[in-house]
């Protein structure tokens, strides 16, 4: 007979707590403290890319007049999507869908389901909601840029609650969520398809509906303070770590290649956006160098888990030259004013990037895929492109009118010579 010591007995509260709290003993059993860790922190991070890394960002880039509008923009827009998110969005995004679970998702109302012990993987699925949403957040928040100075702030709340509800949840859900897109193979590790080329169409359209500013191109419209603009960068550089090495959700190998490849992409993005323009203008701009990490930044995203430190280089060397083109060249040709270049880029940078996957991605180029059809794939992501591109555009412009009818979109022309700090929020960014 086994006599039970202090070293193998079974404790009481043990027994009770088994009895008592089955499905809480099977969770902990599936669930990885270091992987829980490692999401949470990436969820902060990718938050403190919104606040306060883009905030910062886009106000060191408008003018003065301007600066504490599109802070206010990017604050009230985390605080509307996490509402929204809570009682609806990420049911749409990650619910089951059931028989329509390739085009939408449905359910979780208000998270319900959604408790201590639920699990996504090996983290809690409160994490993975949490850290979803931070994507949510950040999506309508780059499109802001594009507008920058001239839209009405009760028009921008409409607008982005309709967007990402109508928008940005359905392509969540075909990419991520068990709809179409992911099913078929297309490959978006991180949001190159969901954010960027999602946020960066959305941004051309509204951008060429809303007309230019007052006085654009003829006037200047220099950036109020690089000083700004260089701290946002810098955040954002920082925060993008738990973006793309986040998306692994899990503390593993993929994580790191994705933190390294994400490095290495933002600053050849960097140098080489620099090197183009000092040969064109003969000085290199500070502006320069932090508009092109974040083209490499952006380019990266969709290939993070799949690529390797060759393709880390390759797509940030390709994302600088294009998003220099898109920002400079593309915009000048066709005359629209996307006041902060979000399509020039992040629209074309997550195009890149995601075409690119498709080639670096093989094993052959560095990549971790082994028998991968280039072409096979290549087509693949051209089709997630070409599907996400033509969704948001004719969304995009059908909200636009919706908006534009409902509350009138654009600021008077006295509000917009004022500046949106005086004349929408009675406020001033600078008491000099």
């Amino acid at each position: 007979m086994k006599i039970l010591t202090r070293r193998n007995a079974i404790p009481l509260g043990a027994i009770a707590l088994v009895l008592t709290f089955p499905r809480l003993v099977a969770a902990q059993d599936r669930l990885d403290t270091g992987d829980t860790a490692w999401m949470l922190t990436s969820s902060l991070l990718v938050l403190f890319m919104t606040l306060p890394g883009l905030s910062l960002f886009y106000a060191g880039l408008v003018r003065a007049k301007n600066v504490l509008s599109v802070m206010m923009q990017c604050f009230a827009i985390t605080c509307m999507v996490t509402v929204l998110w809570t009682v609806y969005g990420y049911g749409l995004a990650f619910g089951d869908g059931g028989s329509l679970n390739s085009v939408i998702g449905s359910g979780k109302l208000f998270l319900s389901g959604v408790w201590p012990d639920s699990v996504h993987g090996t983290i809690p699925e409160s994490v993975f909601q949490m850290f979803q949403l931070t994507f949510a957040i950040i999506t309508p928040a780059l499109i802001v840029g594009a507008f920058a100075e001239r839209m009405k702030f009760s028009a921008v709340l409409l607008f982005m609650a309709l967007w990402v509800t109508l928008v940005y949840t359905p392509v969540a859900h075909w990419v991520w969520g068990g709809g179409f897109l992911g099913e078929m193979g297309v490959r978006d590790f991180a949001g190159g398809i969901v954010v960027h080329i999602n946020a960066g169409v959305a941004a051309l359209v509204l951008c060429i509906l809303l007309g230019k500013r007052r006085g654009f191109p003829s006037n200047t419209m220099a950036p109020n303070s690089l000083v700004l603009t260089v701290v946002g960068t810098s955040m954002l550089w920082v925060g993008w770590f738990g973006f793309n090495a986040g998306s692994a959700l899990a503390a593993d190998g993929s994580a790191g290649m994705a933190m390294a490849v994400t490095h290495i992409s933002a600053a050849v993005g960097g140098m080489t956006w620099m090197l183009i323009e000092w040969s064109n203008h003969g000085k290199p701009s500070v502006l320069g160098i932090a508009t092109g990490s974040i083209a490499g930044l952006a380019a990266i995203t969709p290939a993070a888990g799949f690529v390797g430190p060759a393709g880390g280089l390759m797509i940030g060397l390709a994302s600088g030259a294009l998003c220099y083109w898109g920002a400079n060249g593309l915009k000048r040709r066709f005359g629209y004013d996307d006041s902060l270049d979000v399509f020039g880029v992040h629209g074309i940078g997550g195009g890149v990037g995601t075409l690119l996957t498709a080639v670096f991605a093989s094993k052959a180029w560095g990549g971790f895929e082994n028998n991968l059809s280039i072409g096979s794939l290549l087509g693949l992501q051209a089709m997630g492109i070409v599907v996400t591109t033509i969704y948001s555009g004719i969304l995009t412009f059908v909200l636009f009118k919706l908006v534009d009818a409902m509350v009138g979109l654009r600021v008077t022309p006295e509000e917009e010579g004022l500046g949106l700090d005086l004349s929408l929020h009675d406020e001033r960014g600078f008491n000099l």
